[in-house]
């Protein structure tokens, strides 16, 4: 066989035959889930096939986190849909207060290194950072996969981009990809998967690893991914005794291209509105007023970033002419920082926690902004309407800068 990327490799196995890219396959899948924006259409379409049995009732989970806990009556009766179908057939069920999918997923224990993963929600590359390869698809998609535990694939092609060079203060996970979505663009690796390899990722720890492979869709990849190691298994130890069949790309696999960026000398990253790949150096923006500041998302709403935030809160006030929201990613993290008395440091401040899940992001029930209000954000999308009001404007940022604009009350700079 021909050397080979980790996307290669593991949908040859999956698939049982020997693939390249461009090849077109039927694999076997891993895991499926869905979340309660899309599920209610995964259990009709199931149900349109005429069959009253998954594929493996331990393969696959509903999960409620964006519209959690239920703002209106119409989202109710959604709810227990979602609820009696996973009741009658025996499903895992992530009830509201679970937190967002994309952590409990991996938290769970449910991904491991070299698994093909598919998701009825569009940041299900997330689990790229475990080393496996996972994607989002749609609910007739993903009705298929919960059905008959296949899905078919066409092998994509590989970017490989590699990341070195010493984090300066103020730098994060979170501004190393907006660097990298700044300069390959929003359509810059299109139905590729993205290998993530270099120094600075083996230094990261999984939660940043986890908030880079989470922004990889924003590239347009169909995956991101990383090749795992001893971080990877340390945080897998106590979640499953499955054993895992990692993969890792061969030294002279082929790529449509390969990117260095050193990082060394930049600054705090900016996603201005209204794309997530309009991004600029912080210091183009600073000073600009905000009307609320929102921590939390799929992306950066992990232990790391909760204790990012409290560091640098403790003992001071936000801005009065600002909200701040802070939305913990699950109720592991919640109980965390709860225990570490960051919770406390955040209401002291004048934050207003939330309940985990994914309300304010996708602006189904939290934190909607006014007409021409301004928020700052860690999630992973800023168009219009992405919180729920189409006349706001939404920056992204990591939490060092949104907890700075939030005690300044306008964008501001963590590093002073």
């Amino acid at each position: 066989m021909s050397a080979k990327t980790i996307a290669e490799k593991i949908l040859s196995l999956h698939a049982e035959k020997d693939l390249k890219a461009g090849d077109f396959a039927i694999c076997r899948i891993d895991f499926c889930f869905g979340q309660d924006g899309t599920s209610g259409i995964i259990i009709d379409r199931f149900n349109q096939l005429g069959i009253d049995k998954v594929f493996d009732k331990d393969k696959f989970a509903v999960v409620i986190d964006h519209n959690s806990p239920s703002p209106n009556q119409g989202v109710a009766a959604v709810h227990k849909k979602l609820r009696d179908f996973t009741k009658k057939l025996n499903l895992k069920l992530y009830d509201i207060g679970c937190g967002v999918c994309h952590q409990i997923i991996p938290e769970m224990g449910h991904v491991l290194p070299g698994y093909l993963v598919l998701g009825a929600d569009s940041h299900t590359c997330t689990y790229g950072a475990l080393g496996a390869l996972s994607t989002g698809v749609g609910s007739t998609d993903l009705a298929i996969s919960l059905a008959c535990g296949k899905n078919w694939f066409r092998v994509p092609e590989s970017i490989k981009i590699i990341v070195k060079g010493k984090i300066p203060k103020g730098v994060f996970a979170k501004d190393i990809i907006l660097y990298i979505i700044k300069d390959l663009r929003a359509d810059g690796a299109t139905y590729k998967c993205v290998e993530f390899s270099g120094p600075v990722i083996s230094d990261l720890n999984l939660d940043g690893r986890f908030t880079i492979c989470n922004m990889a869709v924003e590239l347009g990849a169909k995956f991101g991914v990383m090749e795992p190691d001893g971080k990877v298994y340390n945080f897998l130890k106590d979640k499953t005794k499955i054993k895992s069949k990692p993969q890792f790309s061969d030294k002279n696999a082929r790529y449509a291209l390969i990117k260095e960026y050193d990082i060394s000398k930049i600054s705090p990253q900016i996603a201005r509105p209204h794309t997530v790949d309009n991004v600029c150096n912080i210091e183009e923006v600073a000073g600009t007023t905000i009307n609320q500041a929102f921590l939390g998302t799929c992306t950066n709403g992990r232990l790391e970033d909760l204790e990012i935030a409290a560091k640098m809160l403790k003992g001071k006030r936000i801005n009065p002419d600002i909200r701040f929201v802070i939305a913990p990613a699950s109720k592991s993290i919640y109980l965390l920082a709860l225990k570490k008395g960051w919770i406390r440091i955040f209401i002291e401040a004048g934050a207003a926690v939330v309940n985990p899940g994914c309300g304010p992001c996708v602006g189904t029930h939290q934190g909607i902004p006014a007409d021409k209000e301004v928020v700052i954000s860690t999630a992973n999308r800023n168009f219009k309407g992405r919180m729920g009001n189409p006349n706001a404007f939404i920056y992204l940022a990591s939490p060092a800068t949104v907890v700075a604009s939030a005690l300044k009350g306008k964008i501001a700079d963590p590093r002073t």
